[in-house]
């Protein structure tokens, strides 16, 4: 099977015509996706603050990291989830997009830095020097700039033609 095809399948499934041609479910879902944003990535927004020594220098960053962490991976399973289905509402479009493509990429980068990252920051913040490394630091600074590029990218998806 093509992916054209199984795109067009997918966009013929009851599912993604109720969450696509429905009064509620899209806005809904796209309302409670915004709101999950905003969780998971105050949450990496603190968290970069303070590697990068401009927020809560009080608290250390293992205890930074270990109180958000939950709230990291709740917002994260409701982004995930609600994003699935709406690209399940309009894959078509999505596969058309640009902006789609961008942040699919920039996702993955994410996924690349939190690999090369995790042991040496995040999983090392007993240290409490972590957070005046270079590479703390830098692990910051990168984070920042790849949550803002995949959040802009996402919402320039609804600009594309």
């Amino acid at each position: 099977m093509s992916i054209p095809s199984l795109l067009q399948w997918i966009e013929s499934t009851d599912l993604s015509t109720a969450i696509r041609e429905g009064a509620l479910p899209y806005p809904i879902l796209g309302g409670i996706h915004l709101l999950s944003i905003a969780l998971f990535g105050g949450m990496v927004l603190m968290t970069d603050l303070r590697l990068l020594g401009w927020a809560m220098r009080r608290s250390t960053v293992q205890d930074i990291v270990r109180q958000f962490r939950p709230w990291k991976w709740a917002g994260f399973a409701v982004v995930t989830s609600t994003g699935l289905l709406l690209a399940w509402a309009e894959p078509q479009k999505l596969y058309r997009s640009p902006a789609f493509w961008v942040k699919m990429a920039l996702l993955a980068l994410v996924g690349v830095h939190a690999l090369g990252f995790r042991a040496r920051v995040y999983g090392s913040t007993a240290r409490p020097d972590v957070a005046e490394t270079i590479e703390g630091k830098l692990a910051a600074c990168l984070s920042l700039l790849l949550w803002a590029g995949l959040i802009v990218s996402g919402r320039l998806i609804a600009y594309d033609a």
